[in-house]
């Protein structure tokens, strides 16, 4: 009898802890159902039909997949830009990372005024959205584009592989804005880092590890996860950016002669399966490593 009582009160336990669980996340998921999967359910539906808004309403005319077709395969524009997110993507992601990681780690030392340093290097994340950041971006301040075009840089982009040449070119001229998405991350990687037992530093130090061996043993494989986590959170942020060329794109056609809705919601769709496909590829390469470094 004692035991099945303990059992009972196990059993009652872990249910109230799980209905806890449920009821924090309750919010997000009514959230998440009401405002997101049924906009991408309708979203979906206007891309399998030829929408039309007249006086009286919405009329849909089911064409299967013939805008999906027609954005992959007679909209060129739409292609190319497809191919400029992915490598420009590709590029932003690894110089985020480590300006993020080489940031806090400078951050994470002890030294005056620290608690300013963190508010200059997180505040352009306040200001990366809406008008100001599209203002910032019209004014040229987000990109340095004479850089490409001293000689010294067009030579060498000339000499460069075909392949190589535009995601070069694209890190020279958008350096600026690559590193404004790096607050968040700076962050993420700085609560890493104080989470790591500084005995650990001292031990390898007893052992005459250098500062170099140091961080290649012990500070890198301590921000594997946080690694992950970062590389997930900038492929979405660079993703949703409202700046972003295919997001104009999309929108642009949204009401246009050439497009509508159905033909947008289309390109969306399509958009939002690379970014997917982003998303899995880098997870695949990081996960490994990070779970290696939990061991």
């Amino acid at each position: 009898m004692t035991a099945r009582r303990s059992f009972r009160r196990e059993v009652s336990l872990r249910t109230q802890e799980a209905l806890h669980g449920y009821g924090f996340i309750l919010i997000w998921v009514v959230g998440f159902g009401l405002f997101t999967l049924l906009p991408l359910v309708q979203t979906f539906r206007y891309s399998m039909n030829q929408v039309t808004v007249t006086a009286t309403g919405i009329s849909l005319n089911f064409v299967e997949w013939q805008n999906y077709t027609r954005a992959l395969f007679t909209d060129p524009n739409f292609v190319e830009l497809l191919i400029g997110y992915t490598i420009e993507t590709l590029v932003s992601v690894p110089i985020v990372l480590i300006f993020a990681m080489l940031i806090a780690m400078f951050l994470n030392l002890r030294f005056r005024l620290k608690g300013l340093f963190r508010v200059i290097f997180f505040l352009p994340i306040v200001i990366t959205s809406g008008p100001v950041i599209k203002e910032l971006t019209a004014q040229g301040a987000a990109s340095a584009p004479g850089i490409a075009n001293t000689p010294a840089v067009v030579e060498f982009l000339q000499e460069l592989p075909r392949a190589l040449r535009s995601p070069v070119e694209y890190l020279l001229t958008s350096f600026i804005l690559i590193l404004w998405f790096s607050g968040v991350q700076i962050l993420i990687y700085l609560a890493s880092l104080q989470r790591v037992d500084r005995s650990i530093y001292e031990a390898a130090s007893i052992d005459g590890a250098s500062g170099w061996e140091t961080f290649w043993k012990i500070t890198l494989p301590s921000l594997s996860t946080a690694t992950l986590v970062n590389a997930i959170y900038t492929i979405i942020t660079l993703s949703h950016f409202s700046e972003n060329k295919v997001i104009r794109y999309v929108y642009d056609r949204t009401y246009a002669v050439d497009g509508g809705i159905g033909y947008a919601s289309a390109m969306a769709f399509i958009y939002f399966g690379v970014m997917i496909a982003l998303l899995a590829v880098v997870y695949m390469l990081l996960m490994n490593w990070a779970r290696r470094g939990t061991r």
